[in-house]
């Protein structure tokens, strides 16, 4: 089993309806298990001793109107090794719910929000957990993708992973069925605060565009070849 002691927060926006995850670990990658969302559906992410069948899991179950709590039940009385596994479940009306194995390594914990839930596993202290939910909380002028950068920033700054630093992860979906953002930083010194960057460049460079790609409603999108 792949170990990503991480910290992590999973979140749906009250105003815009969007879900996303922020995570980060200290091991390359996190970004290809951890953190699984849905549009219109809902986000999971799976950690510690990581299941990715937790995230795709529990996405069917509240795809097929499941709340948070309800999903959560149904992956305990399924998982095997369920001590081992840390997930944090947030549905698509902002119900919330996650586990914390007793067999977590180190400092581990996870607190609820108002539509949000952070989590994390062999930690440098609680104050990781303590700070992102507290930035989360006071950012809300803020669209979805920067106040989980904002929270993850705050828990890298109060400890974060305590054996060190590595990859780090976000992942936001609106309405359609691809990623609104979606961007990682696999292998990096200071991975958080690499992502932070690259989602700047991307909010100059790419996230204007993202109003013109094709949509359910809008299949061939309002993009004009002509102004290009």
């Amino acid at each position: 089993m792949v170990k990503l002691n991480t910290f992590s927060i999973t979140a749906r926006c009250a105003k815009t309806g969007q879900l996303g995850i922020a995570v980060s670990t200290k091991l390359p990658g996190v970004g290809m298990l951890c953190p699984f969302v849905k549009a219109g559906v809902g986000a999971v992410a799976t950690q510690s001793f990581v299941n990715p069948y937790i995230g795709i899991r529990g996405l069917e179950y509240l795809s097929s109107g499941m709340s948070a709590q309800e999903a959560k039940e149904k992956i305990m009385a399924e998982e095997i090794n369920l001590e081992h596994r840390q997930f944090a479940i947030v549905d698509n009306d902002g119900g919330t719910a996650a586990f914390s194995g007793n067999e977590c390594d180190g400092y581990y914990n996870h607190f609820e929000g108002d539509g949000f839930v952070v989590a994390g596993n062999m930690l440098v202290n609680e104050e990781t957990l303590t700070d992102m939910k507290a930035a989360f909380e006071n950012h809300t002028g803020l669209d979805l993708s920067e106040r989980l950068l904002r929270a993850l920033e705050a828990g890298q700054a109060a400890g974060g992973d305590k054996r060190g630093k590595q990859s780090a992860a976000l992942k936001v979906f609106d309405t359609e069925e691809y990623p609104f953002v979606d961007l990682r930083v696999d292998e990096h010194e200071d991975p958080v605060s690499e992502l932070a960057r690259v989602y700047d460049v991307a909010k100059a460079e790419l996230l204007p565009f993202m109003p013109m790609m094709p949509t359910k409603d809008n299949p061939g999108g309002s993009f004009n070849p002509d102004e290009y």
